[in-house]
């Protein structure tokens, strides 16, 4: 079989190595039909779509970024919004035990003016009620001491002014008596 490759290669008369003309023409514009669909239209499609993409990924890190960062100033916001908001209650709490601290104080010292006038008008009405039993015992000490007087002195002791001058000389002279005493 060696014998019958060779006898019909030497019939050709041609290298076994090297194609044909035609083979080489049309291989070489087949590739230059190739290279430049390749070229002008797939490349360009290729690289539009790998650019596309490129953005899209760089605009969704870019977009994510920004996500992030809107996210964390929101968070700072927050933050100091609840900060603001701890202390403005704390500043409540502290005016409110102020307030109550201040209408306890009031409300004693209310009491105790109260406490005072009733002190002061109970002893009032002691005095007057005491100024009322000396000028009733008065009277009546007066009324015993000339019924006891006409009694003993054996005369009648019925005219007013007299009787009045009498008690009155009598309780004078024994509240002088007990003033000293007292000394």
């Amino acid at each position: 079989m060696i014998k019958a490759a060779t006898l019909l290669a030497a019939e050709e008369g041609a290298n076994p190595l090297l194609p044909h003309t035609f083979e080489l023409v049309v291989g070489i514009f087949s590739f230059l039909v190739v290279l430049v669909v390749v070229g002008r239209i797939l490349v360009p499609r290729i690289q539009k779509t790998l650019a596309e993409r490129t953005d899209a990924i760089e605009g969704g890190i870019k977009r994510a970024e920004e996500a992030q960062a809107e996210a964390q100033a929101l968070q700072r916001r927050y933050s100091e919004q609840l900060e603001e908001a701890r202390r403005d209650a704390a500043r409540l709490r502290e005016e409110a035990r102020e307030q109550a601290a201040q209408i306890k104080a009031e409300l004693r010292e209310e009491a105790q003016a109260e406490a005072r006038r009733l002190v002061e008008a109970a002893h009032a009405q002691i005095e007057a009620d005491r100024q009322a039993a000396f000028a009733q015992l008065r009277t009546e000490i007066g009324r015993l001491s000339t019924d006891l007087a006409g009694r003993i002195v054996g005369e009648s002791l019925e005219d007013e002014a007299r009787q009045s001058r009498i008690v009155d000389r009598f309780l004078d002279e024994l509240e002088g008596s007990n003033a000293q005493a007292v000394r």
